[in-house]
């Protein structure tokens, strides 16, 4: 795997609902390195800080792969690098091979993969469709959050390389499953509720649906 964008977002004000939101949603790919913060990506706009941003979702990653099929089905959109509000587009990340809590060098990085992107109205504005929304959880690759252990410049081209492979885990599309899933696997269940890497509000939601 290896960074094909870096992208940063300047604040972009939507209307919705009758009010003026804010949004970072808009990112764009940079020509320079970016600096992954504790808890952001330097200059990068994080608007709402209680659902983005943070030690668990300090920096999005999605993959290039994907882009083909979202492009087939939005085709008249200007597509460029971060379309989704990734900071980071990377080649070939794929979400059913990585485990929550496995840890990778990216650049001058130590990163630990957290938790899903779990989409809201904001990339629906972006696609100018909210069935966005609903299409984007079916598909089942959304991408991930990464807690950041060492900071640093991350530049396109680098690679991202695996360091330490979390054990008894459970991989980023089961647990994007998990969390929408009616009918939760048990056996998953069990393997979330005690993985420090994803966040603990999270797992005090899953572990109410154990039985």
């Amino acid at each position: 795997m290896n960074i094909r964008a870096t992208n940063i977002a300047k604040p972009t004000t939507i209307h919705w609902h009758g009010k003026d939101v804010i949004t970072g949603i808009y990112k764009t790919p940079t020509s320079t390195p970016i600096f992954l913060g504790e808890d952001l990506v330097k200059n990068d706009e994080v608007s709402d800080r209680k659902y983005h941003g943070g030690e668990f979702k300090a920096c999005y990653l999605f993959s290039e792969k994907h882009y083909d099929y979202w492009k087939k089905q939005y085709p008249d959109l200007d597509w460029n690098w971060g379309m989704f509000g990734e900071n980071l587009t990377v080649t070939d990340l794929d979400e059913t091979q990585l485990l929550v809590g496995s840890i990778y060098q990216i650049g001058e990085t130590l990163v630990q993969i957290t938790q899903p992107r779990e989409p809201c109205f904001k990339l629906g504005v972006r696609f100018e469709n909210q069935n966005i929304l609903k299409a984007f959880i079916d598909h089942g690759m959304p991408g991930t959050y990464v807690r950041i252990l060492k900071t640093g410049h991350v530049k396109t081209g680098d690679a991202m390389v695996l360091v330490e492979e979390a054990q008894n885990s459970l991989t980023v599309a089961e647990t994007y499953k998990l969390i929408f899933d009616k009918e939760k696997d048990q056996k998953l269940l069990a393997l979330a509720v005690i993985n420090e890497a994803l966040p603990q509000k999270k797992r005090n939601k899953l572990a109410t649906y154990i039985k």
